[in-house]
């Protein structure tokens, strides 16, 4: 039984060495894991869970990689398996601190983790996992689509069952369509996790509060809204806490949001206190922001405790409903 199982993208990060400079201009390079459900992954291996993927790759030299690049990460790889006729996806992206990332996926038409089929997947495993984590990307064509429905229908709803909404417009034919796969797979999981842009093509607001209520009321127990600067607010039925950012100096902001993943995990998995598990997801992602890559920038649990406890000591905010 693993503790943390994800569902989808993966992929070889292509970094830029040369920070703030243009992507055209760029002419050395790091090669990097990538892919989100495999950070998160990597992320919670990184605490000593017991961590796997399932995904799909091309049937060449980067797909070596990624299984080697896994089993150094401690990620059970033994659900990676390779698609005939398509590589192995790699991405691109520009390094412009502190907020601008452009990134290009290269996965097009489609690619090796969308093609998933649901009689390829392993349900005694992805019922028995005690965390499976998907995203949204994972929705966005066929078969993976179906896949994952079939997924989450073998969970039947267990604890915890995540979906990190993972919005990606470059995969999807228009917003609408989006918010149709999320709310068909949001009455099925327990857990719901997005940045702003990310909840508002889900449940149509902006608002953190709105939205973490509108997410509840589509069936999950637990709703995450990632505020970026202004840290993270959480909801259940009963409460809503509000946790404010850890301040680093960013460096490159993509991988942070996979970081907070596996932190997120790891504060489930041990039944911690709400604001415990933002805090400590939130110095998770702070330390990932402050680096260049995403797989290999994770933090260990005792590097995370470090930040979290040397954070700036503002106090959570919590309300009652």
């Amino acid at each position: 039984m693993l503790d943390v199982l994800t569902i989808g993208r993966v992929g070889v990060d292509i970094y830029p060495l040369q920070i703030a400079t243009p992507l055209a201009e760029v002419e050395t390079f790091g090669k990097f894991l990538g892919g989100s459900a495999t950070n998160v992954a990597v992320a919670a291996a990184r605490y000593g869970l017991r961590a796997g993927v399932v995904t799909r790759t091309g049937a060449d030299a980067f797909a070596d990689y990624v299984h080697r690049a896994l089993r150094d990460f401690g990620v059970d790889d033994s659900q990676v398996r390779p698609v005939a006729g398509l590589p192995t996806p790699v991405t691109f992206c520009e390094i412009f601190p502190p907020d601008h990332f452009p990134i290009w996926f290269y996965r097009t038409p489609t690619a090796p983790d969308l093609q998933i089929h649901p009689d390829e997947l392993d349900l005694a495993a992805i019922v028995a996992a005690r965390v499976l984590w998907i995203t949204g990307t994972g929705l966005c064509q066929q078969p993976s689509r179906d896949a994952h429905t079939t997924a989450l229908a073998a969970r039947g709803g267990r604890p915890h069952t995540v979906l990190d909404l993972d919005y990606r417009p470059m995969f999807w034919p228009d917003p609408a369509a989006a918010t149709a796969a999320y709310a068909e797979a949001l009455p099925r999981v327990t857990v719901a996790v997005g940045n702003l842009d990310e909840v508002e093509v889900a449940v149509g607001t902006r608002d953190p509060e709105q939205a973490a209520r509108l997410l509840l009321d589509r069936g999950p127990r637990l709703a995450v809204v990632k505020l970026g600067p202004d840290g993270v607010l959480a909801s259940t039925a009963e409460r809503t806490v509000r946790v404010p950012p850890v301040p680093v100096a960013v460096l490159n902001g993509l991988g942070a949001g996979d970081a907070f993943g596996g932190a997120l995990c790891l504060g489930l998995l041990r039944d911690w206190p709400l604001e415990r598990t933002l805090r400590f997801a939130n110095a998770a992602g702070a330390i990932v922001a402050s680096r260049l890559a995403c797989s290999s920038a994770m933090p260990d649990e005792a590097e995370t405790e470090a930040l979290a406890a040397r954070a700036e000591p503002a106090p959570a905010t919590e309300g009652d409903r």
